[in-house]
């Protein structure tokens, strides 16, 4: 699926990168300056492209890379350098688990959501969800519909109640069915920024107090296509919770999506998964190195 996908959301920055490669018989400054151009406008970042050309030019020298063909083989080890998390990328396989989803309005949580439920239904795990994210209308809705198709169930209260009532209960539902995974949707957006700390919090607290043998993960779904609002996002999340993985969604148009490479490297968070689009086997383990053949091949 990455394969088949791959040539869609990244064509244009390969495009671009061959096009500065082919029309250089040997590597010079104004070849170089050009990379960093075409890096910065693929949502990579400024910081972070300087970070990876730096490094290359460093390479150049060092490695004695004479070859502009040699450049761009280089780049993309250094993305995948930057990237790489090791084995940070993997889930935690421990049961019972509970994962909360963060992200705004309209990033694609419901949708990761309902994939990693699917996924961890194919693997033969047992699946709750709460619906947890009160505030935004017709929410608990969405969620239990796609909670319907994937055959798990959904703990869900009227619009507008306490978020951390429904983790309670959804909690409560889990250890008496012994369920190996609970999957939370939270808040989007709050009125203000203390309320969504204040409410993220409040969950964390009856997770730990009335689940403390579970394992605990915290997912960022960032849409692809944000731009330099993921960065203002992970960091806003990542000050209330402690982020430890990330989903990025809706690779499959014309999104460019290399501001996760930003984000990753910023705040040296692992991506976990890559939507690749709306089936509901259309997320996939991020794998650090096709991502980044992905980008440059």
């Amino acid at each position: 699926m990455f394969e088949q996908k791959k040539k869609s959301f990244f064509g244009r920055l390969q495009e671009k990168i061959e096009d500065v490669i082919k029309m250089r018989p040997e590597i010079d400054e104004e070849m170089m300056e050009e990379l960093e151009e075409i890096l910065i406008a693929s949502d990579i970042g400024m910081d972070t492209t300087f970070k990876i050309t730096t490094k290359l030019r460093e390479d150049i020298k060092s490695k004695n890379i004479r070859d502009p063909e040699g450049v761009k083989a280089r780049i993309k080890e250094i993305v995948c350098e930057l990237i790489d998390k090791g084995e940070d990328h993997k889930l935690s396989e421990a049961v019972p688990l509970v994962i909360l989803v963060i992200g705004v309005n309209g990033a694609g949580k419901t949708t990761s959501i309902a994939k990693l439920a699917h996924r961890y239904r194919q693997e033969g795990k047992t699946v709750l969800l709460a619906a947890a994210d009160t505030f935004r209308a017709a929410a608990a809705q969405q969620l239990t519909i796609w909670g319907d198709r994937v055959g798990v169930d959904v703990i869900r209260h009227q619009e507008g109640a306490d978020p951390s009532a429904v983790i309670f209960d959804a909690v409560q539902a889990a250890k008496a069915r012994g369920i190996d995974v609970l999957i939370c949707d939270t808040a989007g957006r709050l009125q203000t920024k203390k309320n969504l700390m204040t409410e993220l919090e409040k969950m964390y607290k009856v997770i730990a107090r009335e689940f403390p043998e579970a394992e605990k993960e915290a997912l960022l779904v960032i849409d692809a296509a944000s731009g330099k609002n993921a960065v203002s996002q992970a960091k806003e999340f990542g000050e209330v919770t402690q982020l430890t993985g990330i989903i990025l969604t809706k690779l499959d148009g014309t999104a460019k999506g290399g501001i996760v490479i930003t984000v990753s490297d910023m705040f040296q968070i692992p991506v976990k998964f890559i939507g690749l689009g709306e089936g509901m086997s259309d997320m996939e383990a991020f794998d650090p190195k096709l991502f980044a053949d992905a980008l440059f091949e």
